[in-house]
């Protein structure tokens, strides 16, 4: 006896598991890793401000700004050259150069989105070189921030047209120290490179393996970048103790990522921004700043709240750390003093001292230095400010 043939039961092939969210935290140990393998960096918190700086490129339009990175050294050969290297195969849209003509960095950037990784950048910008540099300071200036353009007349004399180059894009310059301009300086990351130890160890650089090896972060880190972009518009994370105005615009997009990120990044980069930032020396930057902290030191240890200008300069010249001894060739006088402050809104005044008519500043006071202190220089508790 036949049965009826039974219907074939089809059974429904196995679904495949759909693409997960990237894990941020592990991308970004994973870019970490492959840096320090290259260079032996001065602190713990180099590395993750360079993979947050890296991954920052790759969505530099959803922020406001993108921080300059510098690295700097006190002598050549102490790994600057190297950092940009790596960074050619991690960052977005590399443009590697060493004397790019502004004009020419203008155009690249105003027709697609680059990242400038910019080597010897010392050479451009030291005065003994004689070289005109304003045209490319002022655009690394402006291209701090997204909505910046520099307008340009372009064609020949019968048919001048106004043009303005979009000039937004994330830059990293390497150089010796003391020849970047303060406004460049005041809108970056600063890391100071030193040469390795003897028993410091790095990886040879080989390119044609590090460019294989690097190009799978390179895709994983702009994968997960993509993923979470959308959340990084209106992205407000909060900054550790004493950052704000310019240092916490600086730093924002980086912690932004770290948080998007989670595990230990948003710890992570807090405390490098607090190192980079919060901890850093009142005694670097432009000529003025280390005048008015030198100040603040000498009447702090004085514990007075006005000097004579003799006994400052007398007090300025006997610091051998500082420049005031031999200021472009000569000592810092009273007249040099005078116009120095005088930008800070500070001024000589005669007071009496034991019955005479003494010149000097006060510490308080509508034209004292107090209100300078207090303007210009992290906080001292320990201040007559």
């Amino acid at each position: 006896m036949s049965h009826p043939a039974r219907p074939l039961r089809v059974v429904p092939a196995a679904r495949a598991p759909g693409p997960t969210p990237a894990d941020g935290a592990a991308v970004l140990d994973e870019i970490g890793a492959f840096v320090s393998r290259f260079n032996a960096f001065p602190d713990e918190h180099c590395v993750p401000t360079l993979a947050l700086w890296y991954a920052h490129t790759h969505a530099a339009e959803h922020f406001y700004v993108t921080p300059r990175l510098i690295l700097s050294s006190a002598e050549p050969g102490s790994g600057k050259t190297r950092v940009l290297e790596v960074a050619q195969y991690l960052v977005h849209a590399p443009e590697m150069t060493i004397s790019a003509s502004t004009a020419a960095l203008f155009r690249m950037v105003n027709a697609a989105p680059i990242t400038i990784l910019f080597d010897e950048v010392d050479a451009i910008f030291n005065p003994k070189n004689g070289g005109n540099y304003e045209d490319l300071r002022a655009m690394l200036n402006a291209g701090y921030k997204r909505s910046a353009t520099i307008a340009r007349c372009v064609g020949d004399a019968k048919a001048m047209n106004v043009q303005r180059f979009k000039v937004y894009a994330p830059v990293a310059l390497a150089g010796i120290a003391g020849h970047m301009p303060d406004t460049i300086t005041t809108r970056a990351i600063t890391i100071h490179m030193r040469r390795r130890a003897p028993n410091e160890h790095v990886e040879p650089f080989k390119t044609r393996r590090i460019e294989t090896e690097a190009e799978p972060l390179r895709d994983k880190l702009a994968a997960w970048v993509a993923s979470v972009a959308d959340s990084l518009d209106d992205a407000e994370p909060d900054m550790p103790e004493g950052v704000t105005d310019r240092s916490a615009e600086i730093w924002e997009p980086l912690i932004a990522l770290a948080d998007a990120a989670g595990g230990h990044w948003p710890d992570t980069a807090r405390a490098a921004c607090a190192h980079f930032v919060a901890n850093n020396d009142p005694h670097k930057g432009s000529l003025g700043i280390r005048l008015l902290a030198d100040l603040r030191e000498v009447f702090t240890q004085r514990q007075a709240d006005r000097l004579p200008t003799a006994a400052i300069l007398e007090a300025l010249y006997a610091n051998e750390e500082a420049p005031w001894g031999d200021l472009y060739g000569k000592p810092l006088d009273a007249r040099r003093l005078a116009k120095e402050l005088d930008r800070y809104g500070v001024k000589p005044t005669v007071y009496k001292a034991e019955g005479k008519p003494t010149r000097g500043y006060l510490a308080t006071g509508e034209t004292g230095l107090a209100d300078a202190w207090k303007r210009y220089l992290p906080a001292d508790p320990g201040s007559t400010a």
